[in-house]
């Protein structure tokens, strides 16, 4: 889906280590700690999995350890080269020393933002554990100082474990005051959404059900997944910072719903559309909260990966400098609640033009999972898009079975959404925008072929699909930006009018015989997984449509009227509805689209 704009990455932010002190409720730095030399490093020897470090790539494993019972492994890929770091407060004009444990070919130890001079060491080959050293003096004025490990490109896995940077430590202050405001939002069978007000000077929030700590967020919502349905919980949340956490803020209890069997509460006939969330173009920038009610599903585009490999996915909302009159994050997120209490369904995309996602490896397939949960978690989101394009999907040579596939970077994304939907049950919303190339093209061409040559990427999406396709709660192809295709009339058919969208969407309504093989046949999906993708206007994509033409397309699906010289293979009145890129697109062309699909579903 067409846009322009840079990425921005995403900073790290960890907290100190802090000490019970007796009788206050507060956890705070002891005065001994506080005079002499401490290690700084939180999570050094990765106990706690990732927490406190932030990762383009990487996981804990129980072997190898040098210590304890978890170490770090991680393996570059591509351009990425697996760092792992994470920013601690430091004492200015003082002397540190920062070690490691390592193994593995080329992995290196470092520190950035000293003030003075920057530091790194490294060892070239560590078949066993080697200790890596070095030191440095801070600068004046620095405070902060962001420390390191990665590997080297093409070289494999590397383990690090028992990182500590020791130098004298700073007096944090006081921790802060306890969060106020918690309340429930979202109640489903397996989680509950949960909201609170911003403390100052907190820099994470802690939340805990029935006394337990269950995770660690940097916003000011978060939603606890993995319940059992028609269960009561009580939730508490305190704020961390520097100096250490605060002391819980008051209960609130939910109680999460009956087992739903896949439902999504969404109505028979749904409008789809994607807001323009981390980018501006030419359409102008739509607050969340003012897009209107007859969206059911919203979109937010997009998430994108740290790199092509990494399957580490970053949200990075449009910054004011680019989209102007843009809301806050809070306001976002109490957008986001309102819309869910109105019953719309608020989803992150995944992928788009720009962001192209290849899950080569299993690392990259549990980053994937990791990065993904954590923005649904911290906006409270009701499920995920996957709008892979461009080079994201292909097939081997070898693989030439939808229905088993063999590719990695299929077989690795099968997997990863297989596990998110498993982790927020049955609520959770999946939809996929995939291009005509990726589905319907199958019809003639799978992969590169009997005898080689084709493009890898024909009818890639097909296995992807047929995987899931009883976890699927959408599927909206993208009919735009597209090359003629051939029907199951054995016609080519072009964008611009009713018979294409007709022709694509029987398609995957009635099924077909991927690469012409009548042995081996796409089964159909069910009319309500089904949405057809359209453009909101000229401006938006190739292959815009008047309304008349809207309509037709509608009329012959559901009706089998209307229908011109195509000849469908069904009547489908419970097909679900339509998608449109974009929301922001529409607004411009002053709602042409939506006012269409109002007009037809009322």
């Amino acid at each position: 889906m067409d846009r322009t704009r840079p990425f921005v990455p995403r900073s790290a932010v960890a907290v100190l280590t802090a000490t019970l002190l007796a009788g206050t409720g507060v956890t705070a730095l002891s005065s001994a700690a506080r005079a002499a030399d401490a290690d700084l490093v939180r999570n050094g020897g990765f106990e706690s999995g990732l927490d406190n470090w932030s990762c383009t790539a990487g996981s804990t494993v129980n072997s190898p350890v040098h210590s304890g019972s978890s170490a770090l492994q991680a393996t570059p890929a591509g351009s990425d080269n697996a760092r792992c770091a994470q920013t601690v407060t430091v004492k200015p004009d003082s002397q540190y020393t920062l070690t490691g444990h390592v193994r593995g070919s080329y992995v290196y130890l470092g520190a950035t933002g000293t003030g003075t001079t920057d530091v790194s060491t490294w060892t070239q080959s560590a078949p066993n554990w080697q200790q890596l050293t070095t030191t440095f003096r801070t600068g004046p004025s620095t405070t902060k100082v962001t420390i390191y490990t990665h590997g080297w490109y093409g070289t494999g896995a590397y383990h690090a474990d028992d990182i500590s940077l020791v130098g004298p430590s700073v007096d944090p202050g006081q921790p802060p005051a306890p969060p106020t405001g918690l309340k429930t939002g979202t109640v489903t069978s397996t989680s509950v959404a949960l909201s609170w007000s911003a403390v100052p000077g907190a820099t994470s929030y802690a939340v805990y059900r029935d006394g337990a700590k269950v995770r660690t967020v940097s916003g000011t919502s978060a939603t606890v997944t993995g319940l059992a349905p028609q269960t009561a919980y009580a939730f508490q949340v305190t704020a961390v910072n520097d100096a250490g956490e605060s002391a819980k803020s008051a209960t609130v209890t939910a109680t999460t719903t009956a087992g739903g069997g896949g439902n999504t509460d969404l109505p028979p006939h749904v409008l789809v559309g994607y807001l323009h969330a981390s980018f501006a173009n030419g359409s102008g920038y739509t607050r969340l909260a003012d897009v209107p009610d007859s969206w059911d599903v919203i979109d937010l585009a997009f998430g994108e990966p740290t790199s092509v490999t990494s399957g580490d996915i970053r949200f990075n909302r449009c910054p004011a400098t680019e989209c102007p009159g843009v809301e806050s994050d809070t306001e976002f997120k109490a957008a986001i609640r309102d819309k869910q209490a109105a019953g719309k369904k608020v989803l992150i995309s995944i992928g788009g033009q720009n962001g192209q996602v290849q899950l080569n490896t299993a690392q990259a397939r549990d980053t994937f999972v990791s990065s993904v949960s954590r923005i649904i978690d911290e906006y409270g989101l009701d499920g995920l898009d996957i709008d892979f394009e461009g080079h994201s999907l292909s097939l081997n040579a070898d693989d030439t079975d939808f229905k088993n596939p063999k590719t990695p970077v299929i077989v690795n994304l099968i997997s990863a959404l297989k596990t998110l939907k498993a982790r927020y049950g049955d609520d959770f919303v999946l939809t996929m925008a995939p291009e005509t190339f990726f589905v319907q093209l199958g019809y003639q061409y799978y992969g590169t072929g009997k005898w080689g040559g084709q493009d890898p990427r024909a009818g890639a999406y097909l296995p992807v699909i047929h995987a899931l396709r009883d976890d699927l709660t959408l599927l909206h192809v993208q009919d735009y930006n597209s090359g003629p295709i051939m029907g199951l009339d054995n016609q080519y058919h072009s964008m611009g009018g009713a018979d294409f969208h007709i022709a694509m969407t029987d398609m995957l309504l009635t099924g077909f015989p991927v690469a012409g093989d009548a042995g081996n046949v796409f089964p159909p999906l069910r009319a309500d997984q089904v949405a057809i993708g359209m453009p909101a206007s000229t401006n938006a994509g190739n292959g815009y449509v008047p309304p008349a033409e809207v309509v037709k397309s509608l009329d012959c699906l559901t009706k089998k009227a209307n229908c011109g010289s195509y000849a469908t293979h069904g009547t489908w009145p419970g097909l679900r509805g339509l998608m449109t890129w974009s929301i922001n697109w529409d607004r411009y062309s002053n709602w042409e689209f939506q006012r269409t699909f109002d007009g037809y579903f009322g």
